[in-house]
């Protein structure tokens, strides 16, 4: 490991959650001033920015460098395609869509207003302002959005950069090498030091935050489950549980721990997304997804570019869209450094298509049955449109519990409805577990200069780190002012992504440049 990278990167989580736990109240404000200026000032620079990505990843699909493979050319994947797949929706995306699977569609379905903004502009735009079927399309699309291609694009760029780096022109798997083409052996120094630190501050905090906010979820399902008190110390027994898992995990590596528990995580969400799809309303369902796939593929570059321009749509749009784009753009460091580990031997076209399409396409499977199966309680409640209670819980930020309502309208509460919401439980246990596993190997492996098996020791160190870092923001009240850090974060390491993907076209160029010099020259 680099001495001087570990002990600085260390000190620095010290003296971050000292300030954000132990000054919490100021930490807040002062992350929230900065988070608000950022989105009201630079909203449109993150909208052309996204669309930026989502080009340049169109562009390398259908160009001559989409053959060019992550390492020599004689080289192969590493891992299956179904390996593959599900390490990157595990690592990548998992917990996110369980938690907000359910509550962001009812968010825009619902149409009161109810946090002094609309519910979803685009669907008032479409001409769908009152609770109906068109309205929960576009309620769909809507969601599909923020967890769909432009999101994952950024994933793609960062990791495409990293692997392209570190497999092809044999430079440590870490962000540094990213400058290679612009500062040469030099990423070896100062300037390299800095670009890594920042990637092991954001894997440390990005995974400490969500498994400090999430564990609440967890929490209220046993409650349910077990009945057992859903407060502190049941949360910070379950964040002490986690650790532990992912600490073994960790240690034992990608071809093992980490493939072993994403592939059982798949597995486990086929079978809970099937008792949504089969109890649940399955041809609205289908018909719902074809409906939405269609309205996302002739809207999505539109709503990419649209830029609010009304009090109300701006402070929707910064609330929604803009926090999104922040929160993809905060992790793309790790989560991109984590898909470039498992990608070595892919080509460049391969990788795109794989890391861009896959994940999408089940992310819009998971939103549209589980959304779909609230939206449709809601559109046939008993009492009327928007009375089954679900969008209540939403208004009321009860999130966990909207998931299970939605549940114990497809199988009751018995012994299936236990079942189920147990099995739900265990996703977001293990989905936890493959973020916080895949961050500690990605940041050992940024302070070991790219090795891909750093030293055991140290991945139980900082497997350690940053559950103390979740437990201790956890009781001092500290992550939600982390949170927010972590979004206005987001602003500068956009930049850091911004030169990455002019450094590996520029790099791309060199190679076909002097791949045709060679030609001419035999």
């Amino acid at each position: 490991m680099h001495r001087g990278m570990t002990i600085t990167s260390a000190l620095l989580v010290l003296a971050f959650v000292l300030f954000t736990g132990f000054g919490s109240e100021t930490a807040g404000m002062l992350f929230g001033a900065t988070r608000a200026w950022i989105e009201s000032t630079f909203s449109g620079y993150y909208l052309i920015t996204v669309m930026l990505l989502l080009t340049v990843c169109a562009f390398i699909v259908l160009s001559r460098y989409g053959s060019v493979r992550l390492g020599p050319d004689d080289s192969r994947p590493e891992f299956s395609n179904f390996a593959w797949f599900s390490m990157l929706f595990s690592a990548g995306i998992g917990i996110g869509i369980l938690f907000f699977g359910v509550a962001e569609p009812i968010f825009y379905l619902d149409d009161t207003g109810a946090f002094g903004y609309p519910n979803n502009p685009h669907a008032d735009m479409a001409g769908a302002t009152a609770i109906g079927h068109e309205r929960a399309i576009d309620a769909l699309r809507v969601t599909v959005f923020h967890w769909g291609l432009h999101g994952w694009a950024i994933y793609v760029i960062v990791g495409m950069s990293l692997a392209y780096f570190a497999y092809r022109k044999g430079l440590p798997l870490a962000l540094r090498s990213a400058l290679y083409p612009f500062i040469g052996e030099r990423i070896f120094g100062p300037l390299g030091h800095l670009f890594d630190i920042l990637g092991v501050l954001g894997c440390v905090f990005g995974v400490a935050t969500s498994l400090g906010l999430g564990v609440s979820q967890m929490a209220v399902g046993l409650e349910r489950l077990v009945g057992i008190g859903s407060g502190l110390p049941t949360q910070l027994i379950l964040i002490a549980l986690i650790s532990v898992i992912s600490i073994v995990s960790a240690v034992t590596g990608v071809r093992r721990g980490i493939r072993i528990i994403s592939e059982m995580n798949i597995w486990t969400s086929v079978f809970v997304v099937g008792v949504f799809l089969i109890g649940g309303p399955t041809l609205w369902l289908i018909t719902a997804f074809g409906e939405t796939l269609l309205d996302y593929a002739i809207n999505f570059i539109p709503m990419g570019l649209w830029f609010a321009d009304e009090p109300s749509t701006v402070e929707w749009q910064q609330g929604w869209t803009i926090f999104y784009w922040g929160w993809w753009l905060a992790w793309a460091p790790f989560v991109g450094l984590f898909i470039a580990r498992i990608s070595k031997g892919r080509t460049l076209r391969e990788f795109v298509l794989g890391v861009l399409l896959v994940p999408t396409l089940i992310i819009f499977v998971w939103l549209i049955i589980f959304g779909g199966n609230a939206m449709y309680q809601e559109l046939h409640a008993s009492g009327g449109a928007g009375t089954a209670g679900i969008i209540e819980l939403v208004n009321a930020w009860k999130l966990p519990a909207a998931l299970f309502a939605t549940a114990d309208g497809i199988v009751g509460t018995g012994v299936f409805g236990w079942i189920l919401s147990a099995l739900m439980v265990f996703l977001l246990m293990s989905w936890f577990v493959t973020s916080s596993d895949s961050g500690t190997l990605v940041l050992t492996t940024i302070l070991s200069l790219g090795d891909d098996e750093p030293p055991a020791r140290f991945r139980v160190f900082w497997g350690i780190v940053i559950g103390l870092v979740a437990a201790v923001l956890l009781v001092a009240g500290g992550l939600t002012a982390l949170q927010t850090a972590l979004i206005a974060a987001a602003l500068p390491l956009s930049v850091v992504i911004l030169v990455m993907t002019v450094g590996v076209l520029v790099s791309l160029l060199r190679e076909s440049r002097r791949a045709r010099q060679a030609i001419k020259q035999d």
